[in-house]
């Protein structure tokens, strides 16, 4: 059956996969497109709508038992599948990151247009403003959002955007109608020519706002404590370097490829999805001042040289993580190239069980998944940011709700 037939009957498809390691693959499509270090890829054509019936594209490689110590996979419990109740928004153009406003209503990021949208739970979408200065390319463009701590005292909204020269964070005003005139909040992070830019920014419990960052297509950034790539960065809601960090810079970590996901469980834990290159995905709990190990290593292996291995991690070709959140108990995880939605449950830092793989080529690329103040998750499809095949009506968000 088509993703066009799926999407309309709302079929659901659930597969447990016990977490491997294979080649292949990056950011969403095949690796040498998506997220390798070389910027030679050539990404998919413009969007489309179909006019003679849905297009077709390549069946997501199914997710397959593995070997990594966390048991045999069975079917999922039908009580921990979540169900798709709607669709919120739709004819979406590349979006990329939603966060929640007080009282429920979302703002979503656009990446290649630079435009911010303003969703209610209702579903109605109306543009916001534009953020001047961004200069899409490749994985670049307008990335995360991040609400300022004190929001209902200044009303300021963050931005990592990529320019014609870095990546950088921003902030503005926003009045719940109309942007106002961004300002630089802090600068001078290298952005790839095509790929690896990161930009998943959060604020996190403690008030200070993280910054993942990509190496940019340099691998070697992710080691260099002197450069800004390949790390997360800690800083100050005015962007300076946070009390605390452990390098007297803005670094809190290194040694990492390109994360687009961060998440806190509500026991404060910090928890970052990060793209393989050709071997394995990555989902990390982090740790002030830890080296992850790219590009010394990519997956497991590098415990045994002081360096710290993922909790979890993929074959590349099932997976490329985006967005992240935390509900129920899991994290979810939005796959770009794996056009799959996975649960992976954890407790007190541990992955406890083999992670879930849900909703598998029905809705196409999946870029970021949001837990929203009445619990449900808002799902966002990426199947018009080059390499996806749209069909009519995407990019869209979807409500799923999760058994209680």
């Amino acid at each position: 059956m088509s993703r066009f037939a799926r999407l309309r009957t709302g079929a659901g498809l659930a597969v447990v996969a016990a977490l491997t390691v294979v080649a292949v693959g990056a950011c969403g499509g095949p690796r040498a497109a998506d997220s390798t270090s070389t910027a030679s890829a050539t990404p998919g054509g413009p969007p489309t709508s179909p006019t003679s019936g849905p297009p077709q594209r390549p069946a997501p490689a199914p997710a397959r038992p593995g070997a990594a110590g966390i048991g045999v996979p069975t079917t999922p419990a039908a009580t921990l599948a979540p169900r798709t109740t709607g669709t919120i928004a739709t004819n979406l153009t590349s979006p990329w990151d939603l966060i929640f406003l007080p009282g429920g209503r979302a703002l979503l990021s656009e990446r290649d247009t630079a435009l911010i949208k303003l969703i209610t739970p209702g579903g109605d979408v109306r543009t916001v403003g534009k953020v001047a200065g961004v200069a899409h390319g490749g994985e670049g463009g307008l990335l995360g959002l991040a609400l300022s701590p004190t929001y209902a005292q200044d009303h300021l909204l963050y931005a990592a955007i990529t320019t014609r020269t870095d990546n950088r964070v921003v902030r503005m005003t926003f009045d719940g109608t109309r942007l106002g005139t961004p300002q630089v909040v802090f600068a001078g992070i290298p952005r790839g020519a095509a790929h690896h830019n990161g930009g998943r920014i959060r604020f996190g419990p403690d008030g200070y706002l993280y910054v993942p960052t990509g190496d940019g297509e340099v691998p070697a950034r992710a080691q260099n404590k002197r450069s800004l790539g390949g790390k997360i960065l800690r800083l100050t809601p005015d962007g300076e370097p946070a009390p605390g960090n452990p390098f007297r810079s803005a670094i809190w970590t290194y040694g990492h490829r390109n994360i687009e996901g961060l998440v806190w469980d509500p026991d404060g834990r910090l928890w970052a999805a990060e793209f393989g290159n050709h071997t394995a995905d990555e989902l990390n709990l982090i740790s002030k001042a830890i080296n992850y190990g790219w590009p010394r290593f990519e997956g497991r292996g590098g415990i045994r040289q002081g360096l710290m291995d993922p909790v979890a991690q993929w074959p590349v070709e099932e997976n490329s993580p985006s967005g992240i959140t935390y509900a129920n108990g899991a994290i979810w995880m939005a796959g770009l190239r794996g056009e799959r939605l996975w649960r992976i449950p954890v407790n007190e830092g541990r992955v406890t069980g083999p992670p879930e793989a849900y909703l598998i080529g029905e809705y196409g690329r999946l870029r970021t998944v949001a837990r929203a103040p009445d619990g449900s998750l808002w799902l966002v499809t990426s199947n018009t940011d080059g390499r996806g095949t749209p069909n009519h009506g995407d990019d869209r968000i979807l409500r799923l709700t999760l058994p209680r």
